[in-house]
């Protein structure tokens, strides 16, 4: 996930994705962390998780806006304003073979 945050809600945003990577944890993805700026001015932050198949990752997003947990997790989000807006790109690893 490519997002644009508010660089003045970093620590709201680290909030939002601890949550998120103990949800995808949780149900059935593997969560390789979220990069966020290190130096210097920037309001670009990614995520990068993972699902064993589509049909997983869509078992996932059917809790969005209905499981507690989710909805929780978005409201950190929502109430800080720390993501002023972000987009998904569906993606398959290529890993090294040495």
């Amino acid at each position: 996930m490519h997002y644009t945050i508010d660089p003045a809600q970093i620590a709201a945003f680290e909030d939002f994705a601890r949550a998120w990577m103990r949800l995808v944890g949780r149900h059935g993805g593997v969560h390789h962390g979220y990069f966020l700026p290190a130096e210097g001015a920037s309001d670009k932050a990614e995520a990068l998780f993972s699902f064993e198949s589509l049909a997983a990752y869509e078992r996932y997003r059917a809790r969005f806006g209905t499981d507690p947990e989710f909805v929780a997790a978005d409201r950190i989000r929502d109430d800080s304003g720390c993501v002023v807006r972000y987009e998904r790109t569906f993606m398959r690893p290529l890993l090294p073979t040495d």
